[in-house]
């Protein structure tokens, strides 16, 4: 009986200890964590990444909606051309902290060297209170002019 009591009075003790609130300096630790949000997505087939990064910020609302696709239209594993790959995102996103979206594409054939040529290499980096809305594609069997885009006029 001496035994189940001394029991019972640990199992109290321990869910006490618990329940109790946890020290200050637990919460101070707590409120200095710096807030991320990080999105990377590749596409080895297209050649292309995208990513999508948000740091010490107050206040984040955002949309974020990526499609990678990869096909290659030959049927041959020998293949290794690129077929209609593709990399698209669409952001958009309400801010207060900084941002960094950076999206890029290159050659997937290394040159003599054993580098791969990049095509683009573009990096937006913001800081304060902002909208961002872009639309990225990254196409990977596309020539200059057969994307078309339709803006509305101003009125």
């Amino acid at each position: 009986m001496r035994i189940i009591l001394i029991f019972l009075a640990v199992t109290i003790i321990a869910i006490s200890l618990a329940a109790a609130d946890m020290p200050s300096s637990f919460y101070k630790a707590m409120s200095n964590m710096k807030n991320q949000d990080t999105l990377c997505v590749k596409n080895y087939d297209a050649g292309a990444s995208i990513t999508e990064s948000y740091t010490d910020f107050e206040h984040l609302e955002k949309e974020t909606k990526v499609v990678s696709r990869s096909y290659n239209n030959s049927n041959n594993g020998l293949d290794t051309t690129r077929g209609n790959a593709s990399l698209e995102a669409h952001l958009d996103a309400s801010v207060i902290g900084n941002s960094h979206i950076a999206w890029q594409s290159k050659d997937l054939m290394p040159d003599h060297m054993g580098r791969h040529a990049i095509y683009s290499h573009v990096t937006d980096d913001t800081t304060g209170v902002f909208n961002i809305e872009k639309y990225i594609q990254l196409w990977s069997n596309s020539t200059l002019g057969s994307v078309r885009l339709e803006w509305l006029p101003c009125g």
